[in-house]
């Protein structure tokens, strides 16, 4: 049987059959409380700036922006640019919209395409531990100084998956479902950066959006390739979970934190 891990409120931690709209028969939901399992973390600034790769993800096609690397962290970023590779797909169609974004979230969705994992344990190791955050600053710090503009503190919504694959699951369409449902949400609007990276021996994996906003990501997820995707869920994994959290970036981008999410209830 599968298992589907879903965040409820603090200390409701419980398991309980699946009864979504979605169809999650013979699914195990397993409801956890997404602030008790990541703590609000903060990291103060780091003063190092070494953004480096092998440079084969580095597209030719311009005014499109990839990817900082090698000496200088800006020599490859086009702030003009209209769209941007912020994922793991380079279609046209899964490119971000950059004309649609005021400046903060255009400077930071470029800084986030220096997104890389600092540790091989990532599908379970702390999400503020798992990626270079410091560089990811660093470069928005300088992003800043060069459009001169002064950052004052902002939130942003981060969802954060945690998965484990049943084996011999048909990969190639759980890429296509992956794919066309980050369509729909560069579509929609609003996704700043998607990444995931590769199963570990257990077949866990990790991946994470980071949305201008809640809402955005709401509108992102109520495509037909989102139901599919989810409706799948019952035959290719044995666990996911999904936190929310927003992701605060203070004045100056010198530091961060992760924060829980607090849904806003409407007052009676």
């Amino acid at each position: 049987m599968a298992t589907l891990v879903r965040p409820i409120a603090p200390d409701q931690t419980r398991l309980t059959a699946a009864t979504t709209k979605e169809d999650f028969s013979h699914v195990e939901v397993v409801e956890v409380n997404s602030a008790g399992s990541s703590p609000p973390t903060r990291s103060p600034v780091s003063k190092a700036v070494d953004i480096s790769d092998d440079g084969s993800d580095i597209a030719d096609s311009t005014p499109l922006s990839t990817t900082p690397y090698a000496s200088s962290p800006l020599a490859h970023l086009d702030l003009t640019a209209t769209h941007l590779i912020s994922s793991p797909y380079d279609d046209l169609a899964n490119q971000l919209t950059l004309n649609d974004l005021d400046t903060p979230y255009r400077l930071f969705a470029f800084a986030l395409t220096a997104v890389k994992p600092i540790r091989e344990d990532y599908a379970t190791a702390p999400y503020l531990e798992s990626f270079n955050w410091s560089e990811v600053f660093a470069l928005l710090r300088e992003l800043c100084k060069q459009a001169g503009f002064e950052w004052k503190e902002l939130d942003f919504y981060a969802v954060i998956f945690r998965s484990t694959l049943l084996s011999g699951i048909d990969r190639d369409r759980l890429g296509l479902l992956d794919q066309m449902s980050h369509q729909e949400a560069c579509a929609s609007g609003g996704l700043l950066k998607y990444w995931f990276g590769s199963c570990d021996g257990a077949l866990r994996n990790l991946a994470t959006c980071l949305w201008r906003s809640r809402e955005d990501a709401a509108a992102g997820g109520r495509g037909p390739w989102h139901a599919q995707a989810r409706a799948a869920a019952r035959t290719m994994y044995k666990q996911i979970s999904f936190h929310t959290h927003k992701l605060v970036i203070e004045d100056g981008a010198t530091s961060w934190r992760l924060d829980e999410h607090v849904e806003d209830r409407p007052k009676r």
